[in-house]
């Protein structure tokens, strides 16, 4: 059973958190050969860390932009966050419902309708078929499919799942929305609606965590931002600061910066200011 949210307790509470993967040295063919490698111990692997000792505390209505480059550690972030992996070290604690929209499509059943797909979908997020039922008209509505529901998703788009996808992660109602680089895909008119709806879960105080490479997409989403590199925690601070300091990183090609993380308190409300580099709006001040 689920925590509940509430206001005092923070929404996302990682606590010394490791992952690491067994990566095989080699390629095993069957299962025979595989149990035959096993009991004479001859089973190799290697040791890939995904994150190394990350602790964040992010409170109700926080809106976190994750950073940082392929391979950094953005996504296996995220999992831990929606329960999709267990970590191999460390606490977790999520309060609330979570809906995960870790990769457009995922979990979709590929030779099931559209329909079936969606009363799926809200099974696994903890509602009953009635309630998806009741939710259908809202879902297809804004995933504008009405005319394909009752065709097999293997029939669909990759624009038609992502819009799919993103309807029924949305129109639950979550506590937490976990979004990995899904609204890289699809054209200009779907992602302004996605923004619109994501507005609407920032008014009600929703907490909201985005993975994103578009650096000014996070500045505009987000009030905070965290900055992963190799698995650790580089910068956790104001968006528009952690996003301007990993720019100016990016383009000079140097390695990650050593040395403690810097956190900040929780910035003020973004207000609009003239664009800088790649669209980043400029700081007037920066801190000692």
């Amino acid at each position: 059973m689920r925590p509940a949210a509430d206001e005092t307790s923070p929404a996302i509470h990682l606590d010394r958190v490791c992952v690491r993967y067994h990566v095989p040295r080699e390629v095993v063919a069957s299962l025979k050969e595989y149990a035959i490698r096993r009991l004479s111990g001859r089973v190799g692997h290697d040791e890939f860390v995904g994150l190394r000792d990350v602790s964040l505390v992010i409170r109700a209505g926080e809106r976190v932009g994750i950073i940082g480059g392929n391979g950094a550690g953005k996504s296996t972030l995220l999992r831990v966050i929606a329960r999709v992996r267990r970590p191999t070290e460390g606490r977790v604690v999520v309060r609330g419902r979570v809906a995960p929209l870790l990769e457009l499509g995922l979990g979709f059943h590929a030779e099931l309708t559209g329909r079936e797909n969606v009363i799926l979908q809200g099974t696994l997020l903890g509602l009953s078929r009635c309630e998806m039922v009741a939710r259908m008209p809202s879902i297809t509505a804004f995933a504008e499919i009405e005319g394909f529901l009752d065709a097999p998703i293997r029939n669909y788009s990759t624009g038609m799942s992502a819009r799919l996808a993103f309807a029924v992660a949305t129109d639950v109602d979550p506590d937490v929305l976990l979004v990995d680089e899904a609204l890289a895909v699809g054209d200009e008119r779907f992602k302004a609606r996605c923004h619109e709806r994501m507005n609407q879960f920032r008014e009600r105080g929703k907490t909201f965590l985005l993975v994103s490479h578009s650096l000014e997409e996070v500045v505009e989403t987000c009030q905070r931002a965290v900055w992963i590199a190799d698995g650790r925690v580089m910068r956790d601070g104001p968006a528009r600061e952690v996003c301007r300091e990993y720019l100016e990183w990016s383009r000079s090609g140097g390695p990650p910066p050593a040395g403690e993380v810097r956190e900040s308190a929780p910035p003020p409300e973004r207000t609009e200011g003239p664009p800088g580099a790649h669209g980043i709006p400029h700081r007037t001040t920066l801190p000692g």
